[in-house]
């Protein structure tokens, strides 16, 4: 009887040391070059690390490029979420593809990240889109919709 509870202790040690490497390895982690390039910060909320993989987030917006695409009169569609928004989550899996399909360069704005930027750009609530032309807000879309909702919205071109 002693050897088979030795055998499952090592067994049970081997599992947590096996699992803990590979926890080390696949865990995103904090300085992720993609990270930095595209927040143009050092350290990331774990919801936003898990992410960086993700294709649906790839066209990452910081609130000071906004302004200066805003300072050029810049016609730009942009989308305000946070990762830890459930709303959010289903939207982004709308509005991406959508967005590429009717030619829309849509960029996303992480208001976890950047929470000042709710505040700069008037962002009440997630998820929000907001369409600026020449510079100046002239849509915007508050709230999870249906993909109707979200295709009219789309009825430019940006």
């Amino acid at each position: 009887m002693t050897s088979q509870i030795k055998k499952l202790t090592l067994l049970f040690i081997g599992l947590f040391i096996l699992l803990g490497v590979l926890f080390l390895f696949l865990w995103p982690n904090s300085n992720d070059t993609k990270g930095k390039k595209l927040y143009h910060k050092d350290k990331l909320h774990a919801a936003t690390l898990l992410q960086l993989d993700d294709p649906l987030y790839d066209n990452i917006i910081t609130p000071s490029s906004l302004k200066t695409e805003l300072e050029k009169k810049e016609n730009i569609t942009v989308y305000f979420y946070s990762p830890l928004c459930h709303h959010c989550k289903e939207t982004t899996s709308i509005i991406v593809p959508l967005g590429k399909d009717k030619g829309i360069k849509l960029y996303l704005l992480n208001l976890l990240e950047f929470k000042e930027a709710a505040k700069e750009f008037n962002v009440k609530g997630t998820p929000t889109i907001i369409y600026y032309q020449d510079g100046k807000e002239v849509r915007r879309l508050v709230g999870t919709q249906d993909k109707a909702a979200y295709t009219e919205f789309f009825h430019f071109k940006s």
